[in-house]
This record gives C-alpha cells, structure tokens and sequence, in this order.
C-alpha cells in the first residue's frame, strides 16, 4: 500500500513537472515570437548585427514609437560613396545617432584621439581601434548635409557597448555625447527628453522621407558591395606586401 502510494506521488511528480517545462517551452516561444512581430515593426530579423537589433528592440520596448526608429542605413556623401550607420532616433529633443560596438577588455582614450586602446588578456594584448565619438561624429556630419533642416537641428550620439568590457579610462567626452552600456540607454535617452528643449522641426515629413531613403538604401546589394569595396580600398590591406 505504502509503495503504491510513493509511486502514485512520484508518477504525479513527474506529470507535474512535465507540464511545468512545457509551459515554460511554450511560455519562451511566445515570447521570441512577439520580440520578433515587434522588431519587424522597424527592421528585418536578419539586417545588421544581433547587437543592432538588439538596441532596436530595447528601444521598442522602452517606449520609443516604431515610427521614430530607423535602422541600418546608408547615407550618400557628396563623394559618391556611404556612410553606414547603425541606429537613428528621431526625438522631439532632436536626432539621436547611435553607434554601437561589441568589444570585451579594457578600453583607454579620449574624445580627441584618433585611436583607442582595447587591453585584453590582463595586459598581453593590445589593439588599436578607430575612436568611436570620432566615427559618430563623422556620421553626423554626413547626416547634416542631407537637409537643410539638420544644419539647425539638435544631434546626439550614443555610443553603445555591447560585450564583456570595461571603459577603463576614457576622457574628454565632447557635449550632447555619450558612452553607455546596454542597460544605461535608456537613462541617457531620459535625460535627453528631460533637460534638453524642444527642437525646432520645420518638416518632420521631409526628415523621415530622408531617413527612410537611407534605410532604403541599405537594401540595396550594389550599394553594400560598394561601402565594403570602399571601405577595404580604405584601410589599403591589398597595398601590404611582407
């Protein structure tokens, strides 16, 4: 009688337990599956990074409306090529520019340097890296001559660090510029709503139609052939002979 009972209450055990993973299971894919219905209210599962998308997502779920975020795009500069940028935000505060990078090790520079210093393996490893604050910044200025209207608009940049790394010691970081981790974005994008004034849009149509054709742009496989083809053109790695 005793072993019918223990087995009956480990036969439950079992039942119950079953039903608990499978309503966690089912639980984790209706969570992946609404992430994924709102990240394509902006952009693609597949286009950019995971890190990208991931901003996209936190964004999303932060409040932002779908409507202000654009992601992944191209924008064409007065020598015929692209400026590739991550994640623009379009705020009532002005337009948000956000770069984001994946980088583990301790991280040394300032806003002024042209390269930063990225330590790994308690010092054995060091490796030079574009400043980030300049690369942005170069994004933003490529923006501002899309439109009349971005040479008065309010522009901030966001640089997010993704990965296992530490801003270590980093210094003179230049106004409406900022350096956040992941969980910090959006703090910093409160304090841009909050202590920033309103800007002074003339033709919001006109600053989405903009961005949208960036986005567009990104679609385009010539056009991405030709940023990677210029940007490998650049660094000049088929000039090295050893």
């Amino acid at each position: 009688m005793v072993a019918a009972i223990v087995i009956s209450i480990c036969v439950m055990a079992v039942v119950s337990y079953a039903f608990i993973r499978v309503f966690a299971i089912l639980k984790d894919k209706s969570a992946i599956l609404k992430d994924k219905e709102l990240l394509e209210s902006v952009t693609w599962e597949n286009r950019g990074t995971k890190t990208e998308r991931s901003l996209v997502l936190q964004l999303l779920k932060s409040g932002v409306p779908a409507q202000t975020i654009f992601h992944d795009l191209y924008i064409l500069k007065t020598n015929e090529t692209y400026s590739q940028i991550d994640v623009v935000v379009a705020t009532k505060a002005g337009i948000i520019v956000f770069e984001v990078k994946e980088l583990s090790g301790w991280m040394y520079g300032t806003g002024t340097q042209t390269n930063w210093t990225q330590v790994l393996n308690y010092g054995e490893i060091k490796n030079r890296f574009y400043n980030p604050i300049l690369q942005n910044n170069q994004h933003i200025n490529h923006l501002r001559k899309q439109s009349k209207q971005f040479e008065n608009l309010p522009f901030f940049s966001i640089i997010v660090f993704y990965g296992d790394c530490t801003l270590k010691d980093i210094s003179f970081i230049p106004d409406d510029t900022f350096l956040v981790k992941p969980k910090r974005v959006n703090d910093v994008m409160q304090i841009i709503m909050e202590e920033k004034g309103l800007a002074n849009y003339s033709d919001k149509r006109e600053i989405v139609d903009v961005f949208k054709q960036a986005v567009r742009n990104g679609e385009s496989k010539d056009i991405q052939d030709q940023h990677i083809q210029n940007i490998e053109t650049m660094l000049g790695k088929g000039r090295i002979f050893e």
